[in-house]
């Protein structure tokens, strides 16, 4: 009989976008089947698809703790789990973790493995009083529930290790594909822009992420404004969907910028704009790690980014890119337009990013999950 182990977030896209070398790795290890419970979300995920395990649950979670319908997702998610024997329940995101965790007690007593991957925690140095006050708690309490808690940047290590009693691992994230996100030739990158509708002198700046609040893009809309006038055949590519499009979109018309900036929605062959960018750029207010910023920098391109843990982690200021202040529009353009200025330190941040960001490629992070799975 197939053993069977549990994934489970908030939201299948999470899954879609950060699991699939773990399950990779499953499938070398052994004849493991693999289950998914989360949200479905992929309708407006533009074509992302959830097809490589072989069963997936939709449980409505939301990502409000305390919404109602997470009463419903923890009865719909404990009959998952009496159906089911599961080997191992590894669970993903705040919410989807806390619940799974709750829910899977009884089942941890008979010998299932609990794993909660922390892709970030919502308390770190510098974070609110009130998430201290909410999130701090809950994950300390929770941590007595779990076997082992992972974590994908240095500074959640540190304080997951000293404060809680499970045993506690350390990743390089959740893994990128260095075939599908690698440098490509000057030629190459010339023809990919032509088909994607730019012109030769234009000098592309890529920005990924969900729009929204916290990944704080109208930040990089001032910076644009500051950018174009020393630089005006720049071009800033906005790659996501989410619930501050419509307020981006408005301040981008307002701003005189709609010649300067394009939104591609969501979209899934990122690697294509990647491959046409001179360079990065991530404006959060608040990242476990980028993973926008590893696809960048193993496409060769240099980051300008807001300073956090999360891209402290990966960012060395001045040499695979540069760090501004969160709010910082001046500094951020600055820094923009100096490496669209200067051909030579661009290359030479290219290349050091593309070395720094070999330990987080699939083949190192499958190795490290096999180590948490089975070590």
């Amino acid at each position: 009989m197939r053993k069977k182990i549990l994934l489970t977030a908030t939201v299948q896209s999470h899954v879609c976008q950060f699991h699939k070398p773990l399950v990779e790795m499953l499938r070398e290890v052994g004849d493991y089947e693999i289950h998914v419970a989360a949200r479905n979300n992929l309708a407006a995920k533009n074509g992302l698809r959830l097809d490589f395990v072989d069963r997936v649950f939709d449980i409505p979670f939301e990502r409000a703790p305390f919404h109602p319908r997470n009463v419903m997702a923890y009865r719909m998610l404990n009959r998952v789990l009496r159906e089911n024997e599961y080997e191992c329940i590894h669970c993903n995101t705040p919410v989807g973790g806390a619940l799974t965790r709750l829910a899977a007690q009884k089942y941890r007593q008979r010998g299932a493995k609990v794993i909660y991957t922390a892709h970030g925690f919502h308390f770190y140095r510098g974070a609110s009083r009130v998430n201290w006050m909410i999130y701090y708690p809950i994950e300390r309490i929770l941590s007595c529930c779990t076997d082992c808690l992972v974590t994908v940047n240095s500074e959640d290590f540190t304080l997951a290790s000293a404060h809680f009693p499970c045993k506690v691992a350390r990743i390089h994230g959740v893994g990128v594909s260095d075939t599908r996100y690698s440098p490509v030739s000057e030629a190459e990158s010339m023809a990919l822009r032509r088909e994607l509708g730019f012109s030769p002198e234009s000098r592309v700046l890529l920005c990924v992420g969900e729009l929204n609040a916290n990944k704080n893009q109208i930040m990089a809309i001032e910076a644009m404004e500051l950018v174009v006038r020393r630089c005006p055949t720049a071009v800033l590519v906005m790659a996501g969907n989410g619930p501050e499009s419509h307020e981006l979109r408005e301040q981008v018309t307002a701003r005189g910028l709609g010649a300067h900036v394009r939104f591609t929605g969501y979209c899934t062959t990122l690697e294509r704009y990647h491959r046409i960018a001179d360079l990065g750029i991530s404006c959060s207010k608040r990242e476990g790690l980028g993973l926008n910023v590893i696809e960048s920098m193993l496409t060769g391109n240099p980051v300008v980014a807001t300073r956090n843990r999360g891209h402290t982690e990966l960012i060395r200021h001045g040499e695979n890119g540069f760090l501004v202040e969160i709010g910082d529009a001046e500094g951020m353009a600055d820094c923009v337009v100096r490496l669209l200025e200067n051909r030579e330190l661009r290359c030479a941040m290219g290349r050091n990013g593309l070395e720094s960001m070999m330990p987080y490629t699939y083949a190192r992070v499958k190795r490290e999950l096999r180590s948490v799975y089975f070590d």
